[in-house]
């Protein structure tokens, strides 16, 4: 397990957490189908009447069986920090945005919540992996991946991603638009805000960056 205490890796790791809650909230409001991983948890919890809070850590805690037996060295504080306060974050925004504002039924404006989504979800995402802290359960799965097989990193995560969309649709949960543009965009997001923000921001480059 990691455990370091550069307090600018630090900061970086909490800021993508705090905006991943909000990454999943607006997804949520827009009413379009979420990330894939919280739409095929949304999709169990519904069948298996668990709340989704609950039944995200109980997922992640299935994965983090994969990741402690393959991906070790990327388990750390940051892990834990995902793994147990996304679900708290991304619930704490939905009640305060919808506190004070409706969302418009027409298309358009949930289109927008909806890419606005992808790319605080997709920033987030590179932010604390890149903080090189730990990473949480279901990320490490298509990092995993990355190290052992030669395919790039993107690659690796549509795959996880529109796994979690097809298992979603076969619960008869919501893969909507979202849902599917998350499943094919996500990978390359996360890679371009990996060069372009996250590795700067550490100051050195990130070992969930794919350089191949």
């Amino acid at each position: 397990m990691k455990i370091k205490f550069d307090l600018r890796r630090v900061l970086v790791m909490c800021f993508g957490i705090i905006i991943m809650g909000l990454g999943i909230s607006l997804f949520k409001i827009s009413l379009m189908g979420n990330d894939p991983s919280s739409a095929m948890v949304m999709a169990l919890g519904d069948r298996l009447g668990i709340d989704f809070s609950i039944m995200l850590i109980m997922i992640n805690s299935l994965f983090f069986l994969v990741e402690i037996l393959l991906g070790r060295r990327y388990i750390g504080i940051g892990t834990f920090v995902n793994w147990f306060c996304v679900g708290i974050l991304a619930s704490f925004y939905t009640r305060l945005i919808t506190s004070f504002w409706t969302v418009p039924d027409g298309f358009l404006p949930r289109l927008v919540l909806m890419g606005g989504g992808v790319l605080v979800l997709s920033l987030s995402a590179s932010l604390y992996q890149t903080a090189d802290l730990g990473i949480s359960p279901y990320d490490s799965l298509s990092i995993i991946m990355r190290d052992r097989l030669p395919i790039p990193y993107f690659w690796c995560r549509i795959f996880t991603d529109a796994a979690c969309s097809l298992i979603c649709w076969v619960l008869g949960g919501i893969v909507g638009l979202g849902t599917l543009f998350c499943a094919l965009g996500l990978g390359p997001f996360i890679h371009f805000f990996n060069l372009t923000v996250s590795e700067k921001l550490c100051g050195v480059p990130s070992k969930a960056s794919d350089n191949n």
